[in-house]
């Protein structure tokens, strides 16, 4: 939002506080400024200049030679090209030596053998617009050689303030004079325009539905996308430029002067935040209808662009098809042009939700719909109808007839009741009643006791969509306060009693795991081609996105292959998502959360001292009891389940992963060469599935025990073992056979060769034995052993190698 200063000013006379203090002072009331733009200080070189004779360049048809009196004695020869130069006409003018808000420095020249001294200005070169097409005409009574900016009132600073979507009422001067003014909203001032507020005592009528103003008959037929729509008519204007008071006033705030009317209606859209629209009333015919557009109907609006409306878009039409977007823009073929004489001026209601839909609809941007969106001041229609047509009176002449409103009701805004002890409960500050109305009456709340102490508050019209709460005006007392005059020390308080999600628990519990696992967290989307989803979209946006996915892993595949294209030889990533499957019944998709981890390289970091091995089955084996831990089972080997959308893995290097004694939750391998694009230089690579169930979701029990008192008794026994015979089934055995004793148990050997016979391999145990009451003896130890040996013997034959 852009304000000028020194309207500001004008609206609160007794506002002295600098740009800067103010900037600071609105940053502490939630619209922090960004930027403070001093209009004149890149025009100090401009001034005002008569021209005093215009003819045709002689070696040019498109330049023309005039005589200027800028104020410095003898008129100046200048070269212009602009098609509007005319005698007798007043107009920006910088001489030689002086310099462009652009940095562009003027140079005595001669241009096509003619001496040209300076140049007349446009207001593109000026930074006041856009219009490049000829130069600025000003319109009154100046004095050559004087000061530009001082002349046409741009001795000004624009304060540029970012204003968030809730606070629609500081989307003016009015409103964000509210909130600077040292009395409140009633010592706010709107001046008077040149020659007088004739209009103040205009009458106003107000009607149902329908009602009628001048001849014209206004109609709600959506009352709920416009509840209120008021019509002034006023006969017999002159349209045509601005006077430069208006026009620099608007151009202060960038706003681009278009004539009188029009400029009228951007005043009071700058002024009060209330958006208004001129019709040319001939071309509008004796109807006004607010209704929903017909399947069908176009409008050419005022920008040139031909809109294809549809039933969702909200218009206003005459008595046979739409001449304006409501809250969006009017249309060309009712515009307000040099040749209008009436005016129908319009100030309306339009509903937010209603306005939003329209402009996402036909992809449009206006000032006015950017207010109407965040919602406007129903109750200051009337006056910012009144000033609208005193301004136009006063500018284009004319006159003003009564003004009619068509009004189908609006919602009250019930009043609210705010207690002393909750604002000091949610502020930690004690402020008694008469403390808080002095704070939010100034913005316009009014206030009266409602009995033990608490404050009845009515809320006024320009904050009835933002202000609904108790804590909303709590957060009103706390921004009228200043954030900076609360205490910064840390008071007294109550933890929460509401435990984490248990499901989100797990997954921070898996993250942290894997994150110091040296893993990377990958996001991908759910969307996906047909190949790897089974649920289809009704309205896809693409054919690689036509489908929902149902496992994660084809996805970080996708991120390899992509680290791969980058050199990128050690990759670690994991992802925790949705997973989606077609509902047997054909109802709503089945929704799975997983967890997806994919590893390729070295095992360790590059060091000096060598190289590092790549990573194999023992490091997936290792990941996954890391995360069976987490998720409370175990791992072993076995075929991957269906679910586990491990596609391309190679037989024989599956792992399972079950919870406890629950059905496999998912599984990991090594993905097949085929299965994935990888350069000839990359390493395996290792991957793994799971699907988290409500099951694997507890309370982390932390389990302690006391360090043992009494002593082990290691043992080491080698063994031939059949290669028919897995270290797994000895390990169960061993296991077994020990009993309680048994601590610990770990190969520590693998032996293949020579002195061995054909199909046998030599794999060394140690073992650990231990009781936690006593010291055990020899011949305790012995025994178990024996029994060791026998039952591998009987079960696998298993012997004890010499």
């Amino acid at each position: 939002m852009n304000l000028s200063y020194a309207w500001l000013r004008s609206l609160v006379p007794t506002l002295s506080e600098s740009p800067a203090v103010l900037a600071d002072r609105l940053a502490m009331y939630g619209a922090p400024v960004d930027e403070l733009v001093d209009l004149g200080g890149p025009l100090s070189d401009i001034v005002i200049a008569r021209v005093l004779e215009v003819r045709q360049h002689p070696n040019a048809d498109r330049l023309k030679l005039c005589r200027v009196d800028a104020g410095m004695g003898e008129p100046l020869a200048v070269v212009c090209g602009a098609n509007n130069v005319r005698a007798d006409a007043w107009y920006p003018f910088i001489a030689a030596g002086g310099t462009l808000p652009d940095g562009m420095k003027i140079r005595r020249t001669k241009i096509r053998g003619e001496e040209s001294n300076g140049m007349l200005c446009s207001a593109r070169e000026l930074g006041l617009g856009r219009d490049h097409d000829g130069i600025l005409e000003l319109h009154g009574e100046f004095e050559t050689g004087q000061s530009f900016i001082r002349q046409v009132g741009l001795d000004d600073t624009r304060i540029v303030i970012d204003v968030t979507p809730n606070r629609g009422d500081l989307l003016s001067h009015y409103g964000v004079a509210r909130e600077l003014s040292p009395g409140g909203e009633s010592s706010i001032v709107l001046p008077a325009f040149p020659g007088g507020d004739a209009l103040a005592g205009m009458p106003f009528e107000t009607g149902g539905v329908s009602t009628q103003a001048g001849g014209v008959r206004i109609t709600l037929e959506d009352a709920a996308g416009c509840p209120r729509y008021t019509a002034a008519i006023i006969r017999g204007v002159r349209v045509g430029p601005s006077p430069d008071w208006l026009s620099s006033r608007l151009r202060a705030v960038g706003v681009r002067p278009i004539n009188n009317v029009v400029d009228a209606t951007n005043w009071v859209l700058m002024e009060l935040g209330q958006p208004l629209h001129a019709f040319d009333l001939d071309k509008l015919g004796t109807s006004v209808v607010v209704r929903r557009a017909k399947a069908g109907e176009s409008l050419v609006t005022l920008d040139g662009a031909t809109r294809k409306l549809t039933g969702d878009v909200l218009v206003i039409a005459d008595a046979e098809k739409p001449v304006a977007l409501a809250g969006l823009m009017g249309g060309q073929e009712t515009e307000v042009t040099e040749a209008t004489k009436d005016v129908l001026l319009e100030c309306a209601h339009f509903d937010p939700k209603t306005v939003r839909a329209g402009r996402r609809l036909l992809s449009m941007n206006t000032d006015a719909a950017y207010r109407f969106e965040r919602g406007v001041d129903p109750d200051g229609m009337e006056r910012a109808t009144r000033r609208a047509a005193a301004l136009i009176v006063a500018t284009a002449g004319g006159t003003a007839e009564r003004a009619v409103t068509a009004d189908a009701g609006l919602a009250d805004i019930e009043p609210l009741i705010v207690r002393p002890s909750r604002v000091e409960q949610v502020l930690g500050v004690a402020l008694d009643s008469s403390a808080i109305a002095s704070l939010i009456e100034p913005i316009g709340f009014a206030t009266e006791p409602a009995g033990g102490g608490e404050l009845r508050v009515r809320v006024p019209g320009h904050r009835r969509y933002d202000v609904s709460r108790e804590v909303d005006l709590i957060e009103e007392i706390a921004r009228r306060q200043g954030y900076d005059w609360f205490p910064d020390d840390v008071r007294a308080f109550r933890a929460s009693t509401v435990p984490d999600d248990p499901f989100a628990d797990l997954e921070d519990r898996l993250r942290d795991r894997l994150v110091g696992l040296g893993f990377l967290e990958s996001r991908g989307m759910p969307l996906v081609g047909a190949e790897h989803g089974d649920v289809p979209l009704l309205l896809p946006l693409a054919s690689t996105e036509s489908h929902l996915r149902r496992a994660l892993l084809p996805g970080l595949t996708k991120r390899l292959e992509s680290n791969f294209s980058r050199g990128a030889r050690d990759v670690r990533l994991f992802e925790i998502g949705t997973a989606f499957a077609e509902a047997s019944d054909g109802g709503v998709p089945v929704e799975t959360t997983r967890l997806a981890v994919l590893f390729t390289g070295a095992r360790d970091p590059h060091h000096w001292a060598g190289e590092s091995s790549p990573c194999d089955i023992w490091d997936l084996r290792g990941l996954l009891e890391e995360l069976a831990a987490v998720l409370g089972g175990h791992v072993e080997p076995g075929e991957a389940p269906d679910a586990a959308g491990l596609v391309g893995m190679e037989p024989g290097t599956i792992l399972r992963v079950r919870p406890g004694d629950a059905r496999t939750a998912g599984a990991g391998g090594r993905i097949s060469e085929r299965a994935i694009d990888a350069p000839a230089w990359a390493a395996p690579v290792w991957a793994a599935e799971v699907t988290l169930t409500a099951e694997m979701v507890g309370p982390r029990q932390i389990r302690a025990r006391p360090l043992p008192a009494h002593p082990a008794v290691e043992r080491d026994i080698a063994l031939l073992v059949p290669a028919s015979v897995t270290a797994g089934d000895i390990d169960a055995t061993i296991r077994a056979a020990a009993g309680d004793l048994l601590e610990s148990l770990a190969p520590f050997d693998v032996y293949e060769g020579p002195g061995l016979a054909q199909g046998q391999r030599s794999v060394a145990f140690r073992l650990r034995f231990r009781a936690s009451d006593r010291t055990l003896t020899m011949e305790e130890v012995d025994a178990r052993m024996t029994r060791i040996l026998e039952r591998l013997g009987s079960e696998h034959d298993v012997q004890q190698r010499a």
